[in-house]
């Protein structure tokens, strides 16, 4: 069973929080109506993204076995069998629209959680073979999610909030291929086809160019009229104080430390980018709904 729930990988669910963005950032996070077909949203997500650990897993189980870290997974190492893993897919992704139905989330959020998982069925497939394409393809994931919360809770989602977080996670698959490219450069083995279209000077650089778009583009979002107005507080520009301190730890832990292998893992285990996710959540709240 615990092999069987890493395959799961239960850890990557904190991705779904950003289905909770439109509901967070409409003023609307204390709104019960609101609240719960959103949750039933994020619970689906979880369960269709588990379902995409389990094919990707499977389909890859020959090179994740020649992979300094990924040989350990569940099905590389043999402790979870191809069989099974192809049960979990299927479970997940019917629970998922089980719950979806059940919490009335809108055939639109349906049709989109369907379409997330044929995109990333052919993302693992080929799509993740092809350099840039790869890391677009997974912001484009981001971007759906904060899509369907949108449309779980019926509340328009701004071009400020999709651009963000297609930018913040541009951002993040970027640093993630230089851990890639770093792998390839020590060992000789390739951990995906694409890293063949990447060096440590274009990952440098796209990931630099990357970060000051997002910088410039929150600010401005926090200065722009309309968002003022909606938030009724002029004082928002603050929060790009731990926005700027969180995407700067980022690059030092992937450029001085070369960590940057998993922001998942970053999220759980960096005590400075914890303090800066709290810190800039603290002051939205405070700032928004105080």
């Amino acid at each position: 069973m615990y092999d069987l729930l890493r395959l799961l990988r239960p850890l990557q669910w904190v991705k779904n929080v950003f289905v909770l963005a439109p509901l967070f950032f409409s003023n609307n996070l204390l709104n019960t109506e609101l609240l719960f077909p959103t949750l039933y949203a994020f619970a689906a997500f979880c369960l269709v993204s588990s379902s995409i650990y389990c094919f990707n897993d499977i389909y890859d189980v020959e090179a994740d076995r020649q992979h300094p870290r990924k040989c350990k997974r569940p099905i590389a190492s043999g402790a979870v069998s191809v069989k099974t893993g192809y049960i979990a897919m299927v479970c997940c992704l019917l629970l998922a629209v089980t719950i979806g139905v059940l919490g009335r989330i809108g055939m639109v959020c349906l049709i989109g959680l369907i379409g997330y998982w044929l995109m990333n069925v052919a993302y693992c497939v080929k799509l993740k073979q092809y350099a840039i394409i790869d890391v677009f393809l997974i912001a484009m994931g981001f971007v759906l999610r904060v899509l369907i919360g949108g449309f779980a809770a019926h509340i328009f989602v701004s071009e400020w909030l999709v651009l963000m977080t297609f930018l913040l996670a541009l951002f993040l698959a970027f640093a993630k291929r230089k851990d890639d490219y770093r792998i390839f450069e020590q060992t000789g083995i390739m951990p995906r086809k694409s890293i063949v279209g990447y060096n440590a000077q274009f990952i440098d650089l796209s990931v630099t160019i990357v970060a000051t778009i997002t910088i410039v583009c929150y600010i401005m979002y926090t200065m722009s009229d309309s968002v003022i107005a909606r938030m009724g507080s002029s004082y928002l520009y603050l929060t790009s104080i731990w926005v700027i301190a969180g995407l700067l730890r980022h690059l030092q832990n992937m450029l001085v430390y070369q960590r940057s292998g998993s922001p998942t893992k970053a999220l759980v285990k960096d005590h400075f980018i914890q303090l800066c996710i709290a810190g800039w959540i603290a002051s939205f709240v405070v700032i928004i709904y105080w």
